[in-house]
């Protein structure tokens, strides 16, 4: 069953690596999760604006864990071993 994490991660996972000077706009007709996704992280500091702006100094770094998770969980499976 998805959590509403899901989308979070999804949306920091969004931002560029170099995402300092780089944000994101949540458009109104984004799907309801994402538009929710993107006040829980402002809620949360992660980023500057409701509807997404630039991520905080929390938020880059929560960023940069989403996207190497992400790398992590995406390696093909012949470079696992399995």
């Amino acid at each position: 069953m998805p959590s509403p994490y899901d989308d979070e991660l999804h949306l920091l996972c969004l931002f560029p690596h170099d995402a300092a000077l780089k944000g994101l706009k949540i458009r109104h007709d984004a799907s309801p999760d994402m538009v929710a996704a993107a006040e829980r992280l402002h809620a949360k500091g992660l980023t500057t604006l409701p509807d997404g702006g630039y991520l905080t100094s929390v938020g880059r770094e929560a960023a940069e864990h989403s996207h190497r998770l992400n790398d992590l969980l995406h390696v093909p499976m012949a470079m696992t071993g399995t």
